[in-house]
């Protein structure tokens, strides 16, 4: 398979998207960007004002408080896959909708397939939920789960130390275990309620082109 060209099968159908609403708002889909043989996917909740004008993901204040949290474990942001649940902008940068996430669920599925990364990185509650129904992340943050034989980290997003300086340490605190989680990804336990994963999950396994 080639990994490239797949990839950039959904980038060229997430820009062409008209499955929700949110193709009448939108400047530019975000389908997310990075190498494909990365071993840390970072899946946010959705583009910004930024993002939505550039096409790229987390290139806001957010996006530079992540560089910054990568660059203090000495990675780069060219190292890592990027992307969000939603692909494009939900307006006033609102919360995702759930007929959002239904309709982006088949294009990230896919790019989990093909990145097949070490690390699922979640950041902020929607990603979270995408894998963890029902979690609350004040108590799970920096706790690696197996998800469906996926290694599944939820952290909180960047922009709520951004928000709130009091979590500044504690993302700070989460990003330093990083390193250690990659190297020892198959030790982490399991998440059991795998009925509620497969509902959370259930989008229609359509062809996305």
């Amino acid at each position: 398979m080639d990994k490239d060209l797949e990839l950039k099968k959904i980038a060229d159908a997430v820009s062409d998207c008209k499955k929700c609403d949110l193709c009448h708002s939108r400047d530019k889909g975000v389908p997310g960007e990075g190498p494909p043989d990365a071993e840390i996917m970072f899946i946010g909740e959705g583009p910004g004002f930024h993002e939505n004008m550039q096409g790229r993901p987390f290139v806001g204040a957010a996006g530079n408080l992540l560089v910054e949290l990568l660059g203090a474990i000495g990675m780069k942001r060219e190292q890592v896959f990027i992307t969000n649940v939603v692909k494009c902008r939900p307006p006033g940068n609102r919360d995702p909708q759930p007929e959002e996430l239904q309709a982006c669920n088949p294009y990230l599925e896919k790019q989990l397939q093909i990145i097949n990364p070490k690390v699922i990185v979640t950041l902020g509650r929607f990603s979270m939920a995408r894998f963890i129904p029902q979690a609350k992340i004040s108590e799970i943050h920096g706790q690696p789960v197996k998800v469906k034989g996926m290694l599944v980290v939820p952290f909180f997003h960047p922009a709520a130390a951004l928000h709130r300086p009091s979590l500044r340490p504690v993302v700070e605190e989460d990003f330093a275990k990083l390193p250690e989680l990659i190297r020892n990804a198959q030790q982490a336990p399991a998440y059991h309620p795998a009925e509620q994963i497969e509902d959370n999950n259930k989008a229609e396994q359509l062809s996305l082109f």
